[in-house]
This record gives structure tokens, sequence and C-alpha cells, in this order.
């Protein structure tokens, strides 16, 4: 069973940068999308940034110009780059890569993301 394990995570004062990264314990194959989630107290799961396979990323609205996401397939590991952070980025962020062969998405545990203003 592959499993994510993200870090990187901590506590940065606003307009500071932070480096998630999301490494799989094995090597995955027939990955069709690959994205990072956050969720902070009381607020529902929102997808922060995507990149499926042969398509651009994607980012939400609130953090474009700010994040990156990217991959390292050889690593078998997606990065997220944090600039100029704000205290409404706060959350747990999380992983999340989603194969087609067989159809199934694997999750990441986790990680604190805090922004002190």
């Amino acid at each position: 069973q592959v499993q994510l394990v993200e870090s990187g995570g901590g506590l940065v004062q606003a307009g500071g940068s932070l480096r998630l990264s999301c490494a799989a314990s094995a090597s995955i194959v027939s990955i069709n999308f690959m994205g990072w989630f956050r969720q902070a107290p009381g607020k529902e799961r929102e997808l922060v940034a995507e990149i499926s396979r042969g398509g651009m990323p994607n980012y939400a609205d609130s953090v474009k110009g700010r994040f990156t996401i990217s991959g390292d397939v050889a690593k078998n590991t997606v990065y997220l780059q944090m600039n100029s952070l704000k205290p409404e980025d706060t959350a747990v962020y999380s992983c999340r890569v989603v194969i087609s062969t067989p159809p199934y998405g694997y999750w990441g545990q986790g990680t604190q993301v805090t922004v002190s203003s």
C-alpha cells in the first residue's frame, strides 16, 4: 500500500515562504491527478492547487501568483511552494494523488501551516 507523507509545514510570519513536500513511499504509476488541499478550522476542505496528466497547473483564486505546484517523478514527490503567505492561508495542508489503473485516490496525513500576522 502506497503512503503519502507530507512535510515542510510550520509557523511563519505573514509575507514569508514555505515549501511543502509530499513523498510517496513507492513509485506510483498511471497518475491522473496530483493536488494539494487545505482545511482551516471550521471550514470545508478546499482545493488549493492541482495538476492533471497532460494539463497545466490550476490554482484557487486565493493563491494564484503566490503558490506553485510541481512534481519530481524520479523522487515520487509533489511540492507546493508557498510565497507571500497570509494569515488566511493557515490550515492543514494535504496532498492527494489519483491513479487510473486501478482507479484509486491516495491521501497524505496532512501538515499544519500557521501564518502569524
